[in-house]
């Protein structure tokens, strides 16, 4: 009887398992080379149930592409005395350098505000991390620049109506990449989400990296600091010695 009872059980748990995402990435790897003016990615792939047929249920999908996580120092400017002057200071210990969010319908219609903020649905929910103790009204108001500053350096952005989905079992979304994204390797999360839950996530990566010349810069300038160093401010002083003169024969 108790062996009946957990195959019985056994079998209503694998019927009613979640739908399995099947994510690809139009290009992994991006070369940055001189002249580059960015690129798009399509995002795409497909949801499936665990029988590996088409899912049974209507499902909305967002994606989530970060690119490396860096420290930032994000400085404050007030007037003071006629002039703007730098006045408060945060640092945050993780922000990534890109984000973007492609969804197929408003994250607010999706999830609440709490789910939204578990997977960082929008760029009202990226997670950062503040050094030190800091007022909860400071921290949000250095959130909001930090993510303003980066939205209008073309870093930061979100679709609410980015994503695609055909038949309810293909998908696709594009995010384009701007030309001075950071290089390193982007992750990009897709999430099924059906009902107010997320019910499966999948991962795909993407490498941005230099290539040409502008590699062998950033080699030289990580592997030689002192020696790049030492020739930036030589080309410097070249370069300023030839204007001086050029502007003397003028």
């Amino acid at each position: 009887m108790r062996i009946a009872l957990l195959l019985l059980a056994f079998f209503a748990l694998t019927g009613a398992r979640d739908p399995i995402l099947v994510p690809e990435v139009s290009q992994h790897e991006v070369k940055v080379r001189q002249g580059f003016t960015g690129t798009e990615l399509l995002l795409f792939g497909a949801i499936l149930d665990p029988a590996g047929t088409r899912a049974a249920r209507g499902y909305d999908v967002v994606v989530v592409l970060k690119g490396p996580s860096e420290p930032i120092r994000l400085r404050e400017k007030s007037k003071i005395g006629g002039m703007w002057l730098n006045a408060a200071s945060t640092d945050f210990r993780s922000a990534p350098s890109f984000f973007a969010v492609a969804a197929s319908r408003p994250v607010k219609d999706i999830v609440d505000e709490r789910t939204a903020a578990i997977y960082e649905f929008g760029t009202d929910f990226i997670q950062l991390s503040p050094t030190g103790e800091i007022d909860p009204a400071e921290q949000a108001r250095f959130t909001s620049g930090l993510v303003d500053l980066k939205r209008r350096q073309g870093l930061y952005e979100e679709d609410m109506h980015g994503v695609k989905i055909s038949g309810q079992v293909l998908y696709q979304a594009r995010i384009a990449l701007p030309s001075n994204v950071q290089t390193g390797t982007y992750t990009a999360e897709t999430f099924a989400v059906t009902n107010g839950r997320v019910v499966a996530s999948a991962i795909a990566e993407v490498e941005v990296k230099k290539v040409g010349f502008e590699r062998f810069v950033e080699v030289f300038a990580q592997r030689q600091a002192f020696f790049y160093g030492l020739l930036a401010v030589s080309l410097s002083i070249a370069m300023g010695w030839m204007a001086g003169r050029l502007f003397a024969l003028i």
